[in-house]
Parts: structure tokens; sequence; C-alpha cells
């Protein structure tokens, strides 16, 4: 059956999602982050858009844009084709990386448009990763306090900050005071799924393995070893990076089986 068309936004803003592929990590280190902010960066001059907000997880990526001189689903598979490539050149990987269709929702109010950028600064606070949005780095939140941050021409913050005053001072203290705010917010990829410390991993892993340590799952052949690690990679809460740690092989191997 083939797939409904999207409902194109009014306003012309969306939310959108791109998730690694079976969850998998698409940022491993800071190169990685930087590369799709450049990427973004590139498009955004080219087609135009808008970008009010953004933040990079490990594994997935939240954008705010509004649509530029193209159709958002061209940009968006521009932008995911050309971060996929960068990614299996320096990984030595082959197929896809993100999820084949990338997840929105029309943003067609300022009320919503305020608790969707909201939403998204306090993803890291919400995954337990920092205290407060403006610790992370790979995010949109620092252009919105006015304080220094890269890059500088990425993210179009007048437009919000317009909604709480017309003052840019007193718009961004009260953007802060907002954005900082308790909620209940929930979006597109509210899962709740508890992340596991190393050490709960290493249990759950173990309970998938009988008569072997799980040191020497790394020396299996091939096919056993690659038949463990996507048990292991099918454990809720468990990232790819930890179970490269805990059983002593590549992240990149993870990745690839």
């Amino acid at each position: 059956m083939p797939r409904m068309a999207r409902k194109k936004s009014r306003t012309g803003i969306y939310h959108i999602i791109l998730r690694g592929t079976n969850r998998q990590v698409i940022f491993h280190d800071d190169e990685d982050n930087l590369r799709f902010i450049e990427t973004l960066r590139r498009y955004k001059v080219e087609t135009e858009i808008k970008i009010f907000g953004w933040c990079l997880m490990s594994n997935h990526v939240h954008l705010l844009i509004e649509e530029g001189k193209e159709d958002i689903a061209v940009t968006m598979k521009r932008i995911e084709v050309s971060f996929a490539w960068y990614y299996n050149w320096k990984y030595r990987t082959t197929g896809h990386l993100f999820q084949d269709r990338y997840r929105s929702e029309n943003i067609e109010n300022d009320e919503y448009l305020m608790t969707v950028i909201r939403y998204i600064h306090q993803n890291p606070v919400k995954a337990g990763v920092v205290a407060r949005p403006s610790d992370w780095k790979w995010s949109s939140c620092k252009g919105y306090y006015d304080v220094e941050y890269y890059p500088t021409i990425l993210v179009d913050s007048s437009f919000i900050l317009r909604l709480f005053s017309n003052d840019r001072i007193t718009a961004a203290k009260r953007f802060i005071e907002f954005n900082e705010m308790q909620n209940e917010d929930s979006f597109l990829d509210d899962s709740k799924v508890k992340r596991l410390t190393d050490e709960e991993a290493r249990i759950e892993i173990m309970k998938l393995i009988t008569r072997i340590r799980i040191t020497e799952i790394k020396n299996l052949p091939k096919k056993q070893r690659d038949d463990m690690v996507k048990k292991a990679k099918g454990i809720k809460g468990v990232s790819q990076r930890q179970i490269a740690r805990i059983l002593g092989i590549s992240q990149a191997l993870v990745s690839n089986t």
C-alpha cells in the first residue's frame, strides 16, 4: 500500500525528527556533530529554509524548520543523503543511516511553536545528559540566550523571541524563564525508554548468552558473534556505544551488524 502524502503546514513550519536506523548511533564524536551542523548551514543557504531550533542527540536529530524555496521533503532528503555519504565514508559502512522516512508534525500556531522549541531544547535535560538546556553544546539553545555559540548564523531566533517581546533583551529574559520551565510536553518521539547503565546493560546481555563468558564473544566465529551483537542491539535502553564497550569490539562493527 502506498504511503499517504504528508499534509502541508499552512505556516510552512515543521517539527522534524531524523532517527538512526534501528535507533543506531549517528553521532559518535564532535566531528560528526560539526559535520551535520555544517550540512544544515549549507542547505540553509542553498534552499533558503529558516531554522528556528535544532538539537543533536546521539541517535536522533530534532529540527524546527520553515520551508524554503523547495518542498521540505526535498530539502530533508538532500540533508540526509549528504550526511549519510560522509558517515559511510568515515566509518567504512554501507546502507541506510536514517530511518526510511523522517517524522514530522505541522506547526500551525504560535503557542505550539513556543512549546515545541522548549521541548527540543529540553530533550537532553529529560534524557538526563545535562542539568540545564544551555549546558548542551549541540542545540540552538545558546542562540536564544544571547551567549556565544557555534555557528552563529544557523539559528533564526528573532522570529520566536519577538513572540515574547519586541525588545531583544527583555525577550531573551522571558524566553529563558519559559525555556527552563518544568513541563509535561510530549511530542513525536516520546518512547520513554529508560537508558540502562553499563552494569545494567551487562546484566541484560548476559541473560542472552549461555555456556560462554561475555569476554569471549569478540573471539567467536563471525556469524555467532554477529548473532550475539544483533540480540544485544534488541535490548531496550542499551546504546551501541555500550555494547561496544561491554563486548570489547569496535562501535563500527556494532553499527554494521
